[in-house]
């Protein structure tokens, strides 16, 4: 009973070649209302004025939290076994930089 159970919790995730190449990203943007998280990825080059969103991510409050969790939980696994992340100093990004997330 107990294996039949676990093939109903169990999802088939497909990745095609072009999403698992993945997007580089040096800066995130995340802004929110009541209903979602948004969540931009930007790829900032020096030297270049202007940055581009290269992905978006829409996420419920609930989703975003799990987020969170997650990666705390993997940055403390990634550091136990290679070392603590140096928490380097953020650059100036003005707060009207970037889209603004509407609902």
């Amino acid at each position: 009973m107990s294996d039949q159970n676990n093939n109903q919790n169990q999802i088939n995730i497909e990745l095609s070649e072009e999403i698992a190449e993945g997007i580089y990203s040096n800066l995130a943007i995340i802004s929110h209302s009541p209903q979602e998280f948004v969540v931009d990825f930007v790829r900032v080059m020096p030297g270049v004025p202007k940055a581009k969103v290269k992905s978006r991510i829409v996420l419920t409050p609930e989703h975003a939290k799990r987020l969170m969790k997650a990666l705390a939980e993997n940055v403390k696994k990634y550091e136990s076994q290679f070392g603590m992340i140096e928490d380097k100093e953020v650059p100036n990004v003005p707060m009207n930089y970037g889209p603004v997330a509407q609902a």
